[in-house]
């Protein structure tokens, strides 16, 4: 996308680059000996509570491969599908701008869904910062858990640039979170 100035700002995948040497070394440092498995050893031990600290909360914090894998599998839980089957879940989309949901529209849709065979929206999903590079403030997170609340909704966030949000918004990860409604975030 073009910004302001004619520069552009990539926000490609980060597994489409090579791993950081601090990380590689780190994982070169703990293949050492032997471990148990399926998270019961202690370097995702201390991951989890390195979450649980940045976001002064405890909360249940789950290891996957990738961010599409930790959204496709937050968002099925929330749906209450058992597993990868979605029981025929469909995903409704939203406009906005800059990339934000517009709860005026997100609000024409939940009306449009009252026939028997519609339907039931169960989840309001947003990503921080947006595909565009945009950044939902505290009031506009806030506004989606409320809308989601109204609605019996879950609020599901795609942390997939979570971290430029926290920066730019020169806050704490907990105060674009948990304490505004998200009720899970694939970071």
């Amino acid at each position: 996308m073009e910004q302001q100035g004619g520069a552009r700002y990539d926000f490609a995948s980060d597994n489409t680059a090579g791993i950081c040497p601090e990380a590689l070394h780190a994982i070169a440092q703990a293949d050492s000996g032997r471990a148990a498995s399926y998270g019961q050893d202690k370097f995702t031990a201390n991951l989890c509570d390195r979450v649980r600290e940045l976001f002064e909360t405890d909360c249940e914090v789950y290891l996957v491969f990738n961010g599409t894998a930790a959204n496709a599998l937050a968002q099925t839980d929330e749906c209450g599908a058992p597993e990868f089957f979605t029981n025929g879940s469909k995903l409704l989309t939203v406009g906005g701008a800059d990339g934000k949901v517009d709860l005026n529209a997100a609000e024409a849709i939940v009306a449009r869904q009252v026939d028997l065979h519609s339907h039931k929206p169960r989840v309001v999903s947003l990503t921080q910062s947006t595909e565009f590079g945009t950044v939902y403030t505290r009031v506009e997170v806030a506004a989606v858990a409320e809308f989601a609340r109204a609605h019996a909704m879950l609020v599901h966030m795609d942390g997939a640039r979570f971290a430029n949000a926290v920066a730019a918004l020169g806050c704490a990860p907990k105060e674009i979170t948990w304490q505004l409604g998200i009720d899970v975030l694939c970071f």
